[in-house]
Parts: structure tokens; sequence; C-alpha cells
């Protein structure tokens, strides 16, 4: 399979419906940390979004969730931000959101905080 192929199959649109468990179940009203690292989010990108954006929706406002995204995607501002900015429009239910990039893991993923304020 060339990289280009395999870069494709990785950014299939994402069914959570199959076995994938979802990231949270409950809202935090606490900082949390998000592992978006597992050998499924490697491959579909669109799964490493939907479960950040997921992640977002259950971080009670006050408090911040560090998005660790897989570092297969690269660095997340080249697919991350303008997703979180797409889907929430800088805002969740009139909560302003902002991020920041923290920094690359040891093992090549990537921290990015978001404040939900």
């Amino acid at each position: 399979m060339s990289s280009d192929t395999a870069t494709e199959d990785r950014n299939h649109d994402v069914d959570l419906a199959d076995d994938v468990e979802p990231i949270t179940d409950r809202v935090h009203d606490n900082s949390w940390s998000a592992n978006l690292e597992q050998p499924h989010h490697a491959e579909s990108r669109d799964l490493v979004v939907e479960q950040a954006r997921q992640a977002v929706e259950h971080t009670a406002e006050g408090n911040h969730v560090n998005l660790v995204t897989h570092g297969d995607h690269g660095h997340p501002e080249t697919y991350l931000y303008d997703a979180l900015s797409e889907g929430f429009g800088g805002q969740l239910s009139g909560t302003d959101l902002s991020w920041e990039y923290v920094e690359q893991c040891g093992c090549g993923g990537h921290v990015t905080r978001v404040y939900v304020e």
C-alpha cells in the first residue's frame, strides 16, 4: 500500500457505531485528558476529530480538556483547529472556547489544551 493510499484509508468518514468505545460517558467538572492515541485513532483522522469534539462537549464550563492526538496525523493545527472552529464556531452553548498547542509527546503524539470558558 502506498503512503497516499494509507493516508486516504485513515481519512474515511467515521462510524462511531462500530466497535469504538466513546471517549467519555460523562461531563467532566474538572480538567481532564482525552486519549486519542489508540490504534483505531491512528487509522482514522475523522475519528480523532469526532471524539475531540465529544471531549470538548463533555467538559464543563471553567475547565479544560487536553486532547492527546495520534502522531500519525501530524500537527493538530493542520486538521483539528479548523474542525473545532467549524464544529463550535468558537462557542459551545454560549460558552467561549479557546485552545493552545502544549507540546509533542515523546511517543510522537500532540497535546492541545481546549479551554471551555
